[in-house]
């Protein structure tokens, strides 16, 4: 379970109305017929409209200032497997968001009216989206890259040679770019992957967007608060304050085990993902030392995502990995993060 927390876009017109971020998160809908679209959800209903998320968002912002930010982004990007697990099953990501909010809640060292904040007080409304596209930090992009930019160099050729500019075979360099579409190493329906073409398989995640206040509109929820969990004196009084995201991540992910009996593989958890940014050489030792099924699936996790697991195969009682193999195991890790397509 990749989850991110990103704070409202502050350039332009977005600093003052969440219509911007609605309207991109009702991109699938485009086209489709009423039964078929996605439609936004909150704690307790189903079935909200577009208008309606604006409204709420835009007119839940007292005392906050132009500079601060009204809304924040959350999305919960479950792997390829864990999408398996629950059949990709919509109703079943509904289900988990609403459990997954209980823990962004509590996730809060703040006190509303003497109690501790819980779900309700937290004003937000999510959306199931079906669908993703290729980006540039994707393995497929990227061993691809080096075909896309001979096709390109022949196109500019083409057109240079039809607007008179040089000479040469148009039908050749054609021949060549067929090739060259042929041979790159991914391909998707016979056609090569190139950036914005849509993944195959279950590809089903969640975009929350949470107001910067609370349900009342008196008190300041902020996810993006530097302070983990601490208390400060203001107007005589001892204030709670702070948002332990490392808390509400790993909540998170043990509510999705809980709820669907998910086995987690360890290269799949936030501790993991902790460990190599902190201690990549202790991160690449745990995986080592992983029970022999719990290895092998971890290796395959890895593998899949774009990185060679070949260097974590040597015997770790007759060498230690070098700070070569260490180097090259981060980059294939860092990009498979970049990408989240381990999930972590």
């Amino acid at each position: 379970m990749y989850i991110t927390i990103t704070a409202q876009k502050l350039e332009g017109h977005y600093a003052q109305s969440a219509t911007d971020f609605v309207d991109y998160l009702e991109k699938e809908n485009a086209g489709k017929p009423t039964p078929d679209m996605e439609h936004f959800f909150d704690q307790y209903q189903d079935g909200i409209s577009s208008e309606v998320v604006i409204k709420d968002i835009d007119g839940n912002t007292a005392k906050l200032k132009k500079t601060e930010p009204k809304f924040y982004s959350i999305t919960l990007n479950p792997s390829q497997r864990e999408l398996k697990a629950i059949k990709d099953s919509p109703e079943a990501l509904k289900r988990y968001t609403r459990e997954a909010m209980k823990d962004y809640a509590k996730a809060f060292n703040r006190d509303i009216d003497g109690r501790p904040v819980n779900v309700d007080d937290i004003k937000y409304y999510a959306k199931v989206e079906r669908q993703r596209t290729f980006k540039g930090t994707d393995k497929q992009i990227r061993d691809n890259q080096p075909y896309a930019t001979k096709i390109l160099e022949l196109e500019q050729q083409i057109r240079s040679i039809q607007r008179g500019e040089r000479t040469g075979n148009i039908k050749m360099l054609k021949k060549n770019i067929q090739r060259l579409e042929r041979d790159a190493p991914h391909q998707l329906d016979g056609k090569r992957i190139v950036r914005g073409m849509a993944k195959p398989g279950p590809q089903s995640h969640i975009h929350i967007i949470v107001s910067r206040k609370d349900v009342s509109n008196r008190y300041s929820l902020s996810p993006g608060s530097k302070y983990k969990a601490s208390e400060v004196e203001m107007n005589g009084k001892t204030v709670k304050r702070g948002f332990d995201r490392d808390a509400f991540y790993k909540r998170a992910e043990q509510t999705f085990d809980a709820m669907f009996g998910y086995k987690r593989n360890y290269v799949e958890t936030y501790t993991a993902r902790k460990t190599y940014l902190k201690n990549p050489k202790l991160y690449f030792h745990m995986i080592t030392k992983l029970p022999t099924n719990e290895k092998a699936m971890a290796f395959k996790l890895l593998q899949k995502s774009g990185v060679n697991t070949a260097l974590l195969r040597i015997p770790t009682s007759k060498i230690q990995l070098t700070i070569k193999a260490i180097n090259a195991l981060k980059k294939g890790i860092g990009k498979a993060i970049e990408s989240g397509s381990i999930g972590i």
